[in-house]
């Protein structure tokens, strides 16, 4: 099954018609012709089945036949994650966590962040294109980045977790991580979070967790805590 994204989709809707640039795609890369039937998400849930009824490369009509809402997860996981210095580490993290599960990602800017400025853009156009990937109806969300403070002291959560790499006094993910219930973990930059963030974390109910007896990689450390999060919820 092949899934598109379409976010204005509701229950109510009847018609739809693409944009310029999905409409060449449907008729003129995928070559869909009148009453051939799609699959639609508005990311929120639903999927859609819907039957051309103009096969225009500029303006796709379809009529909507059905639809069925997409049982969510009963947790929720939010990843905090410190921009990487090359962008495509974090594209690849965006795009393997949307396949894994993931609801929300912000992008955190920490003392020792070597980038500070996201392309927010071509991000959402990662995980939008992972969403389709994965044929989940759920698109998750990705915040604007924020600083590492700045996020401490306004986002709480039933579970709160901070990865880093000090050899302080830390708890396996997957020893205390309790299932269906909603996470957040934060992970730091190439440098690591600062002693100060780390205090300034754990100073806000956030406790230090480790993932694994080896050092990684920014990007890499994200997918870890994303799969054990999904992983430990499915057991």
């Amino acid at each position: 099954m092949q899934l598109f994204y379409t976010p204005a989709l509701t229950p109510d809707t009847k018609h739809y018609t693409f944009s310029k640039e999905e409409s060449k795609h449907i008729v003129r890369v995928l070559r869909k012709r009148e009453d051939d039937v799609l699959q639609i998400t508005n990311g929120k849930g639903t999927i859609f089945s819907a039957k051309i009824t103009l096969a225009d490369q500029k303006n796709c009509r379809v009529a909507i036949i059905s639809y069925e809402f997409q049982k969510a997860k009963n947790y929720k996981l939010h990843l905090a994650v410190a921009p990487t210095k090359m962008n495509d580490r974090y594209e690849w993290f965006l795009e393997k966590a949307t396949e894994i599960g993931i609801d929300t990602i912000t992008p955190i800017i920490c003392d020792r962040s070597e980038r500070k400025v996201i392309k927010a853009e071509r991000f959402e156009k990662i995980i939008q294109s992972a969403t389709k990937q994965s044929l989940s109806a759920y698109f998750p969300k990705l915040n604007p980045a924020i600083s590492f403070s700045n996020f401490i002291s306004t986002h709480q959560n039933e579970q709160l977790f901070i990865a880093h790499c000090e050899e302080d006094d830390k708890k396996s993910l997957k020893e205390i991580l309790k299932t269906q219930k909603d996470v957040t973990i934060l992970i730091g930059p190439e440098g690591d979070f600062s002693t100060k963030e780390i205090a300034l974390a754990i100073e806000h109910n956030y406790v230090p967790v480790t993932l694994g007896d080896t050092r990684l990689r920014t990007e890499t450390a994200a997918i870890v805590a994303c799969h054990s999060v999904a992983f430990l919820n499915q057991s």
